[in-house]
């Protein structure tokens, strides 16, 4: 029985990336984002084998070479330095790995609740049903910088408590809304009726055959959480709301701080390299969501031959 699942769900897989190849941004997304892990990767690397910490540390280095900060581009700082005369480029890619981690984490605490809770809303219907999408519509109606921008002036927000704030407020909110609708069409089905026959209790038909088809659009609906947390993160560490060493917002937040910002081109350094990289990469899980909305939603697919 194992056996016949793994082979069905590599079949499954295999079809599904034949029609996600298709879509030349999702793959040119896909290697976006295997570019910015290899960032993440090579920050820990470059700090061990390459870069002295006394100078690269994202947070405490200084560049002694240098008299003035911020200062340019240069061969020993190919992203120049801010004004604390600290590497940009250490800077850039230390937060590449905390973007990661804030993005995926937040992203599997939305899929693992809003999948369930989905799934137990279609199953159940009535009471629970009405609990759960009353509290996903108060969820959807908050607005969500806002209400992150209060919390942090409440709690003290790390890394870890934002994605799960925020892992949260979407877990809850409209993802379990969209899976639930999927979850209904998957309970009519008459495999869920055999097994219901075959004396399969309520835990079992949800979670063995109701989450289960539900994974594909769980997995759609985690790239999209993965942007919106990259960004929230990026907002607040702009405001100088969290409690991080270093992220692409607070980047930004010390080149505005330091009255850079609206410096024009003249010190484009302290500006682009983290601006650039919060829109690529919140782009291209976007746009990866968008490529794996067409293999989900079989409406959107193009003829296959």
């Amino acid at each position: 029985m194992a056996m016949a699942r793994a082979r069905l769900a590599l079949r499954s897989f295999r079809s599904g990336w034949a029609i996600f190849v298709e879509s030349r941004i999702g793959l040119l997304s896909l290697a976006t984002i295997v570019l910015f892990a290899l960032m993440a990767i090579s920050h820990p690397i470059l700090m061990v084998t390459v870069w002295d910490a006394e100078v690269y540390d994202p947070v405490t280095g200084y560049a002694f070479d240098r008299f003035e900060h911020p200062s340019p581009p240069n061969w020993k700082h190919p992203l120049g330095t801010d004004p604390l005369g600290r590497d940009v480029l250490s800077q850039l890619l230390s937060s590449t790995r905390s973007e990661f981690v804030l993005g995926i984490t937040a992203a599997l605490v939305t899929v693992g609740i809003a999948t369930t809770v989905g799934a137990v809303a279609a199953y159940y219907g009535g009471l629970v049903d009405a609990l759960f999408m009353r509290l996903a519509d108060l969820i959807i109606a908050l607005p969500g910088i806002s209400l992150l921008i209060v919390l942090s002036a409440l709690f003290k927000l790390n890394l870890f408590y934002l994605a799960l704030i925020i892992g949260l407020l979407g877990g809850f909110g409209g993802t379990a809304i969209i899976l639930k609708s999927q979850a209904l069409s998957i309970r009519v089905k008459p495999y869920i009726e055999a097994a219901r026959v075959a004396g399969g209790g309520h835990f079992h038909i949800i979670f063995v055959h109701i989450i289960p088809n539900l994974l594909p659009l769980s997995l759609l609906y985690m790239m999209f959480t993965v942007t919106g947390a990259i960004f929230a993160e990026a907002v607040l560490s702009f405001l100088g709301l969290l409690d991080l060493r270093m992220s692409w917002g607070i980047m930004i937040h010390t080149a505005n701080t330091g009255g850079y910002l609206l410096g024009g081109t003249r010190y484009w350094w302290l500006i682009v390299p983290a601006s650039a990289s919060i829109t690529f990469l919140c782009s291209a899980f976007y746009l990866v969501g968008r490529a794996l909305d067409e293999v989900v939603n079989p409406r959107l697919r193009r003829h296959h031959g």
